[in-house]
């Protein structure tokens, strides 16, 4: 199986963090799943990081590097096709980093892992 880890998930995942559904964590333990976590999560990340809205160990950059090697997760890059088709999206979310990993899945054709709500609002399929 191949998915897409929303930005909160990632988090949950590598801080051990109870409020990981047990199907999630599943997913992303097993190693013979693709996971991937968009460049728009560690923008959100260094962003949250610093307006002091995210605490991250030492560097933000070298740790989020250090964490998608660690658990094999590959990063997947922001393409002007994924950016444009926000565009196409029904307003279902403000936020424009989840937009953006709506935009992403649906192109990649990839299930979102996410406890997000509102994403699953979309025309994508949601893990939780």
């Amino acid at each position: 199986m191949r998915a897409l880890l929303d930005t909160h998930v990632f988090l949950w995942w590598i801080t051990d963090s109870p409020k990981l559904s047990s199907r999630a964590r599943e997913i992303i333990s097993d190693g013979g799943n693709t996971l991937y976590l968009s460049a728009a999560s560690g923008w959100e990340m260094v962003v949250k990081a610093r307006l002091g809205k995210l605490e991250l160990p030492g560097n933000p950059v070298a740790f989020i590097f250090e964490q998608l090697s660690a658990n094999d997760i590959i990063e997947l890059p922001v393409r002007m096709n994924h950016t444009l088709h926000v565009y196409s999206l029904p307003p279902h979310h403000r936020d424009p980093f989840d937009r953006l990993l709506v935009s992403q899945a649906q192109l990649e054709i990839l299930p979102i892992i996410s406890a997000d709500k509102q994403i699953a609002e979309y025309d994508v399929k949601v893990i939780w």
